[in-house]
């Protein structure tokens, strides 16, 4: 089989004249689909139903320490809900855990514009200083890079290797540069190439000399228990008490969240932190709310009752989630393997496949996707600025589309691929 690169014009002609067909055919099938965001599918978000029969109106409200739920108090959350997502973020102390409402987005917004108008442990509030900037390991989470260019947070671009982020560079800008404040991480099964960062970067991450005193590292563990498999399972080191070993227990925050393993929308979310971090954000907590939802936490708790009650809701999730990662895998590989047009990547969990076209193609790729009837994360989503300086990685999401969508969706990606890398080498 030749590479689209070893064949002749006449061959490239040819072959994008049946593409051209092909697509035409493709359009008036009339699609409308959507693959752009990593949302639970509606079969996924019946399976927590359950949870709606935990608590009704002849239930003890009262926590396990019998603070009633239906009132004021218990700001940082209750103590079974603080212990369930401290085991579910890798056996963190309870103690330093905070439980928020649905969203570990907003905790992170939350995080940024406090650092922004009040700074960190005294120092100087950003919105003060000349210059602040964010390191931002791409291709990552557009939400993340959406946060910090709003504040007008300069971002820089790190490069992901299949151990993480190209901890080289982290650790010369860290070092060198106290304008840099923070760094953007998903740490295991990373959006959205699903790497998980190894051992020897974990701890080069907690072993970090940063040249400003309130750097810290914003570790958004968004998939610790979103395993698709029961055997090859990523595990990632816990980062809090691998700081703490390294003398530097202040340098990371924490987030996760509930909301793709129940109700997107309904979950629960937690910050994890040093002591003094967590009683500095409770200090702030205190004016903001007078407590979020402690019925939502309870009935959490009550539904799952541990982690290992977590864990077993997780296989089912990857029982439905799996066959849609392997289908897409499969489309790639016999549509596109030995093309040399694109790569992917093979995730063991999370929510997304990473694709990487020929260099110039990813906006061409989206675009006729698009005309096609199916939408997908704009290309250069993954990078700050909307910009990706090769132009070629796509986030694609499976999970949300059933199997009859999905197969379309995904016939169709790989024939708008082979189009677009046909017209790009035939402009050359």
């Amino acid at each position: 089989m030749k590479t689209y690169r070893e064949m002749s014009r006449e061959e490239l002609l040819s072959l994008k004249e049946k593409l051209d067909q092909q697509f035409a055919d493709a359009k008036g099938k009339e699609l409308k689909l959507d693959m752009s965001r990593g949302k639970p599918a509606m079969e996924q978000l019946d399976m927590s139903m359950g949870i709606m029969d935990v608590l009704n109106s002849e239930a003890d409200m009262r926590n396990e320490e019998g603070v009633d739920t239906r009132n004021y108090g218990l700001m940082d959350g209750i103590s079974e809900a603080k212990h369930l997502m401290s085991d579910m973020m890798g056996g963190i102390p309870a103690e330093n855990v905070i439980v928020y409402g649905n969203s570990s987005l907003s905790i992170m917004y939350d995080t940024v514009s406090r650092c922004v108008t009040h700074g960190v442990m005294g120092s100087t509030p950003w919105c003060k200083l000349d210059q602040v900037k964010f390191l931002c390991p791409a291709p990552g989470y557009d939400r993340h890079f959406s946060i910090t260019e709003l504040f007008g947070i300069e971002m820089i671009t790190i490069p992901m290797t299949p151990e993480g982020p190209d901890m080289d560079l982290v650790e010369k800008y860290v070092s060198e540069d106290p304008a840099v404040k923070g760094i953007w991480c998903v740490p295991k099964y990373s959006n959205p190439q699903g790497i998980t960062y190894s051992d020897e970067t974990v701890r080069r991450f907690a072993s970090l000399k940063p040249a400003a005193k309130d750097f810290r590292i914003y570790w958004d563990n968004a998939y610790s228990i979103h395993d698709l498999y029961d055997e090859e399972q990523d595990e990632l080191l816990e980062i809090l008490s691998e700081c703490e070993k390294a003398g530097n227990p202040d340098m990371v925050y924490e987030f996760s969240s509930l909301s793709k393993v129940t109700f997107s929308g309904a979950g629960i979310a937690a910050f994890a932190s040093s002591k003094a971090n967590v009683e500095e954000t409770k200090k702030f907590m205190s004016v903001m709310t007078i407590g979020y939802d402690k019925i939502n936490q309870l009935r959490h708790t009550r539904y799952f009752k541990n982690v290992e009650g977590l864990k077993a809701h997780m296989k089912k999730h990857a029982a439905i989630l799996r066959p849609k990662f392997e289908a897409v895998l499969d489309v790639l590989e016999k549509e596109l393997g030995g093309l040399g047009i694109g790569e992917w990547t093979k995730p063991r969990g999370g929510y997304f496949i990473s694709f990487e076209a020929m260099e110039g193609c990813a906006k061409a790729i989206v675009a006729k996707c698009k005309e096609a009837g199916v939408v997908m994360t704009g290309a250069g989503a993954t990078f700050p600025y909307g910009k990706d300086p090769r132009d070629s990685n796509i986030r694609i999401a499976p999970t949300f589309p059933n199997a009859e969508e999905l197969a379309a969706a995904t016939d169709l990606f790989v024939l708008c691929v082979k189009l677009a890398s046909v017209e790009k080498l035939l402009a050359q």
